[in-house]
């Protein structure tokens, strides 16, 4: 078996049924069309070309929500593509929120601690993760200075402020949820999400921020499987070649040096060995890394799913009986 012939394959079939959830799950809460927050990512033009495919442009509507620590290329990005779909499209930034949250100036202050020599006006920042087939489980977090786009310092981070900088940057991605909603609801829309199967397991979203929406078609769809919509629903080459990336850090942060700590290839390979039960063998030949890695990269993904699980778990409730 070749697992990544078995992730790309059908993709015309997998596009038809995307469609069709689209459209019946729109029909089914009674909304006129989605509202869609375009990233110029990947999985944002996806989704986006799924829903004028299926609703007709008329019937969707794009927000380009940057913030000033986003990467231009973003919003040129999410742009091109609104445009070329025709799709309405309004750029909104929340820039505004996060600064009457103080936010800016919070995460400063964390970065300053870490990093003695940070200065806002010359540096960007990036927060890392070490690749796990280089540094296998360790999980030390590190805060990275950039100046005219090279790497000039290295800090590791404290539990403690990591801890605190995810709770900041989080609300970029509530912020934005919450102009997506303000817009819907004038609309009459539901919010589309984006996230797929990739993120979902590896708890890459934020409750109640990307993950706070009213359907997400791709949450069954391996990241290689986007990047195989993609190609085949025409989706601009230069959207497609763009490191994925939360785009929430001064420096332009992809998510494998964040996330997935080794190429998607490899990690969407390890997921679908671990979801149908391959053999050690099996993904070691599709792979080409050794047995023990892979031993340890499986027990890594088990451990980060379940430390993510109340992210993709509805809030408990209290049932009583009278």
């Amino acid at each position: 078996m070749q697992i990544m012939n078995e992730l790309t394959r059908d993709i015309d079939e997998v596009a038809l049924t995307l469609r069709h959830f689209i459209k019946e799950k729109i029909a089914g809460f009674k909304k006129k069309g989605a509202v869609i927050g375009v990233s110029g990512g990947v999985d944002s033009a996806v989704i986006l070309a799924l829903c004028v495919q299926e609703l007709g442009a008329e019937n969707v509507f794009g927000l380009l929500l940057p913030e000033k620590e986003s990467a231009p290329s973003s919003t040129v990005l999410g742009e091109e593509i609104c445009k070329s779909l025709g799709v309405e499209y309004e750029e909104v930034s929340i820039s505004p929120i996060l600064e009457a949250l103080d936010i800016y100036n919070k995460k400063d202050h964390i970065i300053k601690r870490t990093c003695p020599e940070y200065d806002p006006n010359i540096h960007e920042t990036a927060l890392v993760l070490p690749d796990f087939l280089k540094t296998g489980a360790v999980n030390v977090p590190y805060l990275k200075l950039f100046k005219n786009g090279e790497e000039i310092a290295q800090h590791r981070l404290k539990a403690s402020d990591y801890l605190e900088i995810i709770g900041l940057q989080g609300v970029k991605q509530r912020s934005r949820m919450i102009v997506q909603y303000m817009y819907a609801e004038k609309k009459n829309y539901i919010v589309c999400g984006a996230t797929n199967k990739t993120e979902l397991a590896l708890g890459q979203l934020v409750k109640y921020g990307d993950g706070g929406v009213d359907i997400e078609p791709m949450a069954d769809c391996y990241k290689t499987q986007v990047y195989a919509l993609a190609k085949y629903l025409n989706v601009n080459e230069e959207i497609i070649k763009r490191a994925p990336s939360a785009d929430t850090w001064s420096h332009y942060t992809s998510d494998q040096d964040f996330y997935w700590r080794m190429p998607i290839e490899i990690m969407d390979q390890l997921l679908y060995g671990k979801d149908h039960k391959l053999s050690l063998e099996m993904i070691e030949k599709n792979t080409g890394l050794a047995r023990e890695t892979i031993e340890n990269a499986l027990k890594h993904i088990e451990r980060v799913e379940a430390a993510t699980e109340y992210i993709r778990t509805a809030p408990p409730t209290c049932f009583i009986n009278r």
